[in-house]
């Protein structure tokens, strides 16, 4: 985590949200850093959703807090 938040403090030092990253698709066209991270923020929520239903489907529970006096189905 410190890694990645010192390389994304470098790069907007060096250019802002707007400049071009050095990766590009298959016909060349290069994303711009703010489409780069809200990728990963939409990736990165998608895989928390994701372990959301995993939860979900183990202990039966939804929602963020357990209503008062909730039991696991697994009765633990």
């Amino acid at each position: 985590m410190a890694r990645s938040r010192a390389r994304l403090d470098d790069a907007l030092g060096r250019g802002g949200l707007d400049q071009l990253v050095h990766v590009s698709d298959a016909e060349g066209q290069h994303a711009s850093l703010r489409r780069l991270l809200c990728d990963l923020i939409e990736e990165y929520g998608r895989h928390t959703g994701h372990a959301d239903l995993l939860r979900e489907a183990v202990d039966g529970r939804v929602g963020e807090d357990p209503p008062p006096g909730w039991v696991p189905v697994s009765g633990g």
